[in-house]
């Protein structure tokens, strides 16, 4: 087997192992983004722009279920949000750490683009870190990825080829430049406003 051949078979099982723990972001203005679930017992992470002023938000689970969403934190700045939902035993997507991330590594950003469900895109980090000129603040750590996002994708999940979370996408620069807040930008948001960031599968 080439090794090509091996990385295509490697990413897209990749795909199908962080799948489970992808939802759908349903607002009031019938718009709809992606979200990641951080705990198994109805903690959601997604972009703060996905929930906008947070009128009626709901969640869509994979099995089809739609539950109503409260978010319980916020900051525009991050770009992140954290939703809760009334639900237990739900899959997680382990969190990685974004500092271990170098330029050339693979990655894989999942979403709804254009409402195709659980899309897959994947490519290779550009750059990982706050003072990145793309980025109007330099107080957050970003990851910067030559991939193909699209609306629809924000709030998902981007993985490495571990299928660890190492950021929440965000945002696009260029038809193929991808940005993701990374994941210990994500640590850091839920310690400071809501005082948890493990996963209750890594427990």
């Amino acid at each position: 087997m080439s090794i090509l051949q091996r990385l295509n078979d490697e990413m897209a099982n990749v795909a199908t192992v962080v799948q489970p723990g992808i939802v759908r972001v349903l607002t009031g203005q019938n718009g709809a983004g992606a979200g990641t679930v951080w705990h198994s017992d109805g903690l959601i992470i997604t972009n703060a722009h996905v929930v906008g002023h947070g009128g009626a938000l709901r969640v869509a689970l994979p099995g089809g279920r739609v539950l109503p969403a409260q978010v319980i934190a916020h900051s525009r700045e991050r770009d992140l949000a954290a939703l809760a939902i009334e639900a237990n035993g739900l899959p997680t997507i382990q969190p990685g750490n974004s500092s271990a991330l170098q330029p050339g590594d693979w990655v894989m950003a999942l979403g709804h683009p254009w409402g195709v469900m659980n899309a897959a895109t994947s490519g290779i980090v550009i750059n990982v870190g706050r003072d990145l000129p793309d980025m109007g603040s330099t107080a957050h750590n970003w990851v910067i990825a030559s991939l193909h996002m699209r609306p629809g994708h924000s709030g998902g999940p981007l993985v490495n080829v571990n299928g660890q979370l190492v950021g929440v996408n965000t945002m696009i620069t260029g038809p193929d430049v991808g940005i993701a807040v990374a994941v210990d930008e994500v640590k850091d948001f839920l310690k400071r406003t809501i005082g948890s960031t493990t996963p209750a599968n890594m427990v």
